[in-house]
C-alpha cells in the first residue's frame, strides 16, 4: 500500500472545505469541525479514504482495465494531462462533451473525422481549396483536437473513471453511473458521495492537494503495470553502482 502524508494534505490544504451554509448534509461523516464558518475534513479517514481509491486504481491498471482520468478545471487540466500520457491512459481536460460515454459512436465517428482531416492535409488533398475553406478545416482540426486527443484511442468504454470535482463534472458522473462504470471521484463539501463509488473527500480546489493526489494515482497506475517496480529497482542499481564507484575511488586514493 502507498504511504499518504498528512502532512502533505496539510500543507496543499486538502482540509478546507466550503463554507458552512453551502455543505452537503450527506458530507456530514468526513467532516471534523468548522472554523471561521468553513468547514475542515477530517484527514484521517480522507487518508482511509485515499488508500481505498489507489488501491482499486493499482487493480484495474494491473488487470489491464481501461482507465479515463477526467479534470477540465483551471486547477488540473495540465496536470492531468501529465500524468495520464505518462501512465498511458484516457483523458478529457477540456471540456466534458455530453455524449462522451453514452453516444460513444458517435464520438468514435468524431475521432475517425479527426484522423481524416490530419491525413487529407498531409497528402495534400485540400491543396485546391480556397484559402477560407483550409482556415475551416484548420480550425475544425484544431477543435476536435483539443476536446478528442485524450481519448482518440479509446475503442471502448473505460472500465474506471477518475474524477476531479464531481459538481463541474456532473455529466461525466452521470453518464459512468448510467453506464455502470466504477468511479473515483475527488469529492468537497458541497458534494454527493454516494454518487461516487469511491469517493476522495478533500478540498477541490486547492491546487497543490490536488497535484499531490495525482502524483499518487500516477504511482498507483505504474505499480498496477510494474512498471513503478522496475523503474526503482533500475534507480537501486544506479545508486549501488555510484556508492562502488565512490568506494572503488577511494581505494585508489588511499594507495
Amino acid at each position: 500500500m502507498q504511504k499518504i502524508s498528512l502532512e502533505k494534505l496539510i500543507q496543499g490544504g486538502a482540509h478546507f472545505g466550503h463554507q458552512v451554509r453551502r455543505w452537503n448534509p450527506k458530507m456530514a461523516e468526513y467532516i471534523y469541525s468548522s472554523q471561521k464558518n468553513v468547514h475542515l475534513f477530517d484527514l484521517t479517514k480522507t487518508k482511509n479514504c485515499l488508500e481505498a481509491a489507489l488501491e482499486e486504481i493499482k487493480k484495474a491498471s494491473k488487470q489491464g482495465k481501461k482507465i479515463l482520468i477526467v479534470g477540465t478545471k483551471k486547477q488540473v487540466k495540465d496536470k492531468v494531462e501529465e500524468v495520464a500520457k505518462e501512465c498511458g491512459v484516457f483523458y478529457v481536460n477540456e471540456r466534458w462533451l455530453g455524449g462522451i460515454l453514452t453516444n460513444f459512436e458517435q464520438i468514435k465517428k468524431s475521432g475517425v473525422k479527426l484522423a481524416k482531416l490530419k491525413k487529407g492535409l498531409e497528402s495534400g488533398e485540400f491543396s485546391r481549396y480556397t484559402k477560407k475553406e483550409k482556415l475551416l478545416i484548420d480550425r475544425e482540426i484544431q477543435r476536435l483536437t483539443r476536446y478528442f486527443s485524450g481519448i482518440l484511442q479509446m475503442e471502448s468504454l473505460p472500465d474506471l473513471l477518475i474524477v476531479i470535482d464531481i459538481r463541474k463534472e456532473r455529466g461525466a458522473i452521470l453518464e459512468a453511473n448510467f453506464k455502470g462504470i466504477e468511479t473515483i471521484a475527488v469529492v468537497d463539501t458541497n458534494c454527493d458521495p454516494t454518487l461516487v463509488t469511491y469517493p476522495i473527500p478533500m478540498n477541490d480546489d486547492a491546487k497543490k492537494a490536488l497535484d499531490y493526489v495525482l502524483d499518487l494515482v500516477r504511482e498507483a497506475i505504474m505499480e498496477g503495470k510494474g512498471k513503478l517496480q522496475i523503474s526503482k529497482a533500475a534507480n537501486g542499481v544506479k545508486n549501488q553502482d555510484k556508492k562502488s564507484k565512490k568506494v572503488a575511488n577511494g581505494s585508489e586514493e588511499k594507495n
